[in-house]
């Protein structure tokens, strides 16, 4: 019985930690601390231990334990395994017929059938499902794996994330899409084209954002993923209703030059486990150690998937499998790669996995589909890291923002602790002053799913009420009004330097990760007088633009350029003073209230004493054509605001005087289309009436003249009256149709009396 002698550190008081082994000692293999002391065993013959519980606790170790336990050992067998499911976040791996107290291993046929009526009895009373793994012969009879998942709700699930790192063109997203898809790639691309979000991502074949997907395993552990057969896409909801575990994939980019979008991915939405992606044609190259480091920083447990071996020769596969053997065991990782090639070895695998020492290596082929069944299973063993209390103050960091047309604001993230529910009132901040707003939901979604409430450890997107999506930004949190949050402008923490070219000294500026937050922090002090690689410092930084919702023991990544570093934050110390910028922002709003009125004052003044506007009786009006002959040279060439009609009119000139008739008839031809044209610039696009744009007869010019006075300024004199005539529309450079009033908006490429009315759209030439 494997598992439960692992959580006894009474009865094995000499077992080694399971974090510094490849698998737990009381699993798989007699345990020496728990050998030891069978020979002290008979000094508990009265019935209690040295801890005070009875003598039936301590041969629990037994294989025989589950074929007739007694009232006690039921009940600590059932408390040992509801331990096991809350530490392993809803599953743990069960082994029946194989103890840690020196004996034989397996059971036959009777006794393992009472066994296993023993664990679905255990598995009743705790609502979980008993699902068998595999089974083994072995000196004393069979042994069985089994897997026990709690029972979740109708509209709930296991949720566990997994970022895929790796270099480019290792096969990330194809490997997404015939794992969430189901359908093989064709070698050239096919699988991945369904997982890209932008046009340039499908052409050129490179992610270049944080994608997700999800795959879904049902309560026996089949695969419920199944897409549309018209389009190929994935119904979300569909699949978290019929899943009892959900993997979400984030996709990640691999090119050098998406590293600050890979870095988001890995610290923003905190994944549990990372998918280290290697081409064994193309073997350990460019980005694929940075993303190793940058998870062995962060502590995220890694497994290496190696990928398009159908197309590798065998001895190039071998020598990529050295060297990953070789960078994984080295001493900057201190890993024990494990080959994975069956079933055995991935149960083995993910049961120790968590321990962050074991290293799974799977070979897959996307076209063949080699070894996919292989992965599939790890990724169904697979369970979340982190334990969270759903009695604590709710906290939800955002890394995504939208606006969806009919619903409003949308943000998304994940839940950090606590649990949030429909119609909550949490805090929203810290804005750029500092301050935590009141905000309320309007409505959850999980994976798409319309639910009622979230719990710490899961992601979900939130609707908010009565606010923009401008305001909100990544690393904004939302926290219980419980907690009562404050900004930090400054903190400190020890850091590691993993690479810098020359040395880091006060005043250096770097770009900070920690969480969802990502902005760009400035070394102020440290206690070293400079920093070189592999140096350990505490360090006080301070933000450069707004302040941010810190926690001590946060993990944050330091990097600017080929500079990189690592630390822990130990210690916040300037906070917002909330009071002071809730003040300010008070002035900032009457300030802006006060200037509002003063302008609509100023403009009711100016348009008082603004001269009223020609009538159209004034003006020639309908579709008269404008005499030509009245205009000098300079209206005729102020009226064409068109280069390419100016060129067009000293060209014309030029073929009236050049001999040559293949020059001349086609500018004279020219010439009466220029003409009508020109009837059509000079005229307003509503009341047709002959506007003022540059140049025209004289009796318009003085007209314009006389309508002009009182409103031109110099805008680098008078810069509020130019803000104020701006804001009403007034251009010095548009004019206005003499009959209507209309203002005619200027072109954009300018010129003194060039512009269209804006009450109508452009018809010829775009300037209408």
């Amino acid at each position: 019985m494997a598992s439960l002698a692992a959580t006894e550190p009474a009865a094995c008081p000499g077992a080694t930690p399971a974090a510094e082994s490849i698998v737990p000692a009381c699993m798989f293999a007699p345990d020496r601390g728990c050998a030891d002391d069978l020979s002290g065993a008979d000094d508990f013959e009265d019935g209690e231990g040295t801890n005070g519980e009875s003598a039936d606790h301590l041969h629990l170790s037994n294989k025989l334990v589950l074929v007739s336990p007694s009232g006690e050992q039921y009940d600590s067998l059932f408390r040992h395994l509801r331990e096991q499911i809350d530490e392993g976040c809803g599953e743990t791996i069960y082994v029946v017929g194989m103890g840690s107290d020196g004996g034989d291993y397996g059971l036959d046929e009777k006794d393992m059938e009472a066994s296993v009526a023993t664990v679905r009895s255990l598995c009743e009373q705790i609502e979980a499902d008993l699902i068998l793994l595999r089974e083994r012969t072995d000196t004393g009879g069979r042994i069985r794996d089994y897997l026990i998942r709690r029972r979740v709700g109708e509209q709930d699930f296991l949720e566990v994330r997994v970022a895929v790192v790796g270099n480019v063109d290792a096969g990330k997203s194809t490997l997404l899409g015939v794992l969430t898809h189901g359908e093989l790639d064709n070698g050239r691309g096919f699988a991945r084209q369904k997982l890209f979000r932008h046009k340039h991502e499908m052409e050129s074949g490179r992610t270049s954002s944080v994608g997700n997907d999800i795959l879904g395993f049902d309560q026996e552990g089949q695969v419920v993923n199944k897409p549309d057969s018209h389009g190929g896409g994935l119904d979300w909801t569909k699949i978290c209703e019929k899943s009892s575990k959900v993997i979400t994939f984030i996709d990640l980019a691999g090119h050098e030059k998406y590293l600050k979008t890979t870095v988001f991915g890995m610290t923003g939405h905190l994944p549990d486990f990372c998918m280290l992606m290697v081409g064994s044609n193309a073997g350990i190259v460019g980005m694929t150690k940075e993303h190793l480091g940058l998870a062995l920083a962060l502590n995220v447990p890694v497994f290496v998937v190696v990928t398009k071996i159908d197309m590798c020769p065998a001895n190039i596969l071998q020598e990529t499998l050295k060297l990953l053997q070789r960078l994984l065991k080295s001493p900057g990782c201190r890993k024990i790669p494990v080959l994975v090639q069956n079933t055995d070895d991935v149960i083995v695998t993910a049961s120790n996995f968590s321990s962050e020492r074991m290293c799974p290596i799977f070979q897959i082929s996307n076209v063949t589909g080699e070894n996919m069944d292989l992965l599939k299973m790890f990724l169904n063993l697979l369970s979340s890291r982190t334990n969270f209390n759903n009695d604590e103050p709710a906290e939800f960091q955002i890394d995504d923002t939208y606006s969806v047309p009919g619903v409003g604001t949308v943000v998304s993230g994940t839940t950090l602790r606590g649990m949030i529910r429909l119609n909550d009132t949490l805090l929203l901040g810290p804005d750029p002053l500092g301050t935590f707003i009141p905000i309320a939901v309007k409505s959850i979604h999980r994976k798409r799913m319309p639910v009622k409430e979230v719990r710490g450890g899961q992601t979900a997107s939130f609707a908010l009420k009565k606010i923009k999506r401008s305001s909100i930004r990544k690393g904004m949190v939302m926290v219980s009004p419980k907690l009562m949050p404050q900004a930090t402008w400054e903190f400190e923490a020890e850091i590691l330097v993993l690479h810098h070219p020359t040395t880091i000294s006060p005043r250096y500026q770097a770009m900070v990760h920690c969480g969802s937050i990502r902005q760009t922090a400035t070394i102020l002090t440290m206690n070293k007088d400079c920093l070189r690689t592999g140096d350990k410092a505490a360090v006080h930084f301070r933000f450069i633009k707004t302040p941010e919702y810190l926690h001590c023991d946060h993990k944050l990544v330091f990097r600017e350029g080929r500079t990189k570093a690592v630390g822990t934050i130990t210690k916040l110390l300037q906070a917002v003073n909330t009071q002071a910028a809730k003040a300010q922002q008070a002035k900032l709003l009457a300030s802006k209230k006060t200037f509002r009125e003063g302008s609509a004052a100023n403009e009711e003044a100016a348009s008082a004493a603004r001269p009223p506007s020609p009538n159209a009786a004034q003006l020639p009006v309908g579709n008269q054509t404008p005499n030509l002959t009245t205009f000098k040279v300079k209206g005729l060439f102020g009226c064409c605001s068109f280069p390419v009609l100016r060129l067009a009119l000293v060209l014309m000139f030029i073929g009236l005087l050049a001999p040559p008739p293949i020059i001349s008839c086609p500018l004279l031809i020219f010439f009466p289309l220029w003409a009508l044209t020109l009837s059509r610039l000079s005229r307003c696009s509503v009341c047709h009436a002959a506007s003022d744009r540059g140049g025209g007869s004289v009796q318009r010019r003085q007209q314009r003249e006389q309508a002009q006075v009182g409103r031109r300024r110099t805008p680098a004199r008078w810069p509020a009256a130019s803000r104020e005539r701006s804001e009403r529309g007034d251009h010095l450079h548009s004019g206005a149709c003499r009959s209507s009033g209309h203002r005619l908006k200027p072109h954009r490429w300018g010129g003194e009396g060039g512009g269209r009315c804006v009450l109508r759209p452009p018809r010829f030439f775009n300037i209408k």
